[in-house]
């Protein structure tokens, strides 16, 4: 089991840049694939980008790609987030999430969720 502990979100203006951190606490955080999603208000919860287990591999979501960069660290038990060019669409309560099955875009395939943290972008 692996509990898991987001933070870095808060106000920025459209632009800026963010570095969200998900913080683990368990023994085999290196054996997870690890997500980060968000969920704006009235809107179902999407997904973000993914990392591999061991951080070989990554993905995007579309909207994302070019602005969001994923990445952990195993040795500190910790997955990142870092947000450029920050839009007011971006607006959201961003989670991290654990995956035993490896990666996955679907919020299906993860089995652990942290609390989320808020990013509002003002324009």
């Amino acid at each position: 089991q692996v509990q898991l502990v987001e933070s870095g979100g808060g106000l920025v203006q459209a632009g800026d840049s963010l570095r969200l951190s998900c913080a683990a606490a368990g023994r085999t955080f290196s054996s997870y694939g690890m997500g980060w999603f968000r969920q704006a208000p009235g809107k179902e919860r999407e997904f973000v980008a993914g990392i591999s287990a061991s951080g070989t591999n990554s993905y995007y979501a579309d909207s994302m790609k070019g602005r969001f960069t994923i990445s952990r660290d195993n040795a500190k038990k910790t997955v990142y987030l870092q947000m450029n060019s920050l839009k007011a669409e971006d607006t959201a309560v961003y989670y991290c999430a654990a995956s035993i099955t490896g990666w996955g875009i679907s919020r299906y395939e993860y089995h652990y969720w942290g609390q989320g943290t808020q990013v509002t972008v003002s324009s």
